[in-house]
């Protein structure tokens, strides 16, 4: 039976970009769900009352509660999470709704993260959109299949360059320790995370997202202290695939929608499903975990 507990959810149904949306969506920005109907009181969140909406705006379990753990049985591990939708992690760009609306071929509009997709390109680095930026973030995007290929330095465009360039050596800039055991490094800064044992990378580098701010996911070292494939969080009423719980209620873990938003998560690192179900097979309980940087906007 899928347990359900206390823990940071996948919650990409409830992350809107501020300013910005992913073409053919509504400008939206619903509230967390209640937790599932039939929960008992003492498995819903600690010192709030349930109903139908819940401001989650104070610190949460998720920041410091750690789920309540257990060994799953055979025939639990044996079940297999859903497999995502087709088209769920597409490269597609957040862009401005007017910019959507009038189908903008190349946009006029300085996006979230002009000035390092500026530097990436080795354009002007001003912070401010041009028709020559515009032209050269197009053909980026064109090349690497993001669309709406308009220009717009958004997102998906950023996380696209924050992974390539850390293809050949992640660990470049010497900021996840080098040790000879297996640590998961989480760069909160690009984006990314992969695992390393020395100097030889085991898993990724894969794109991720982190807390957002207020939730930010804690920096510094960590340890897998619980795996769970078929984890359920209750404080989101959200799915949770392939959760490996590292610091409290958060965790490493699968959500079945788009990583690549202008808000972070809850406190987690959400990842692609294969990408999370890949990283199961490769950390173990009692694997170190280590977490450095800040998600720009965090």
């Amino acid at each position: 039976m899928i347990s359900r507990r206390i823990a940071c959810g996948g919650v990409a149904a409830l992350l809107a970009a501020a300013t910005a949306l992913p073409v053919g969506t509504a400008a939206a920005d619903p509230a967390p769900p209640a937790p599932a109907p039939g929960l008992e009181a003492e498995q819903l969140v600690p010192g709030v009352a349930p109903g139908p909406y819940q401001p989650w705006q104070i610190d949460t379990p998720d920041q410091m509660l750690a789920p309540k753990v257990y060994t799953p049985t055979a025939e639990e591990d044996a079940v297999e999470p859903r497999d995502a939708a087709e088209g769920t992690y597409d490269l597609v760009e957040y862009v401005p709704l007017e910019d959507a609306v009038g189908k903008v071929a190349c946009s006029k509009r300085t996006g979230p993260y002009q000035k390092a997709v500026e530097r990436w390109l080795k354009l002007k680095v001003d912070g401010k959109q041009s028709a020559a930026d515009c032209r050269a973030i197009r053909n980026f995007q064109v090349k690497h299949r993001i669309k709406a290929a308009t220009g717009f330095a958004g997102p998906v465009t950023w996380a696209t360059m924050q992974l390539i360039s850390a293809k050949k050596n992640p660990n470049a800039a010497k900021k996840c320790p080098v040790r000879k055991y297996r640590v998961a490094c989480v760069d909160l800064s690009g984006q990314l995370t992969w695992v390393q044992k020395g100097s030889k990378v085991l898993y990724g580098p894969v794109p991720m997202r982190s807390g957002r701010a207020g939730h930010r996911t804690r920096t510094g070292w960590h340890k897998i202290y619980w795996k769970h494939k078929n984890h359920w969080s209750t404080l989101y009423n959200s799915p949770m695939p392939y959760a490996q719980f590292f610091s409290g209620g958060q965790a490493f873990h699968a959500v079945y929608g788009s990583i690549y938003t202008t808000v972070g998560s809850w406190g987690c690192v959400n990842l692609r499903l294969d990408d999370a179900r890949q990283l199961w097979g490769v950390l173990k309980k009692g694997d170190q975990v280590y977490v450095w940087g800040s998600r720009p906007g965090a």
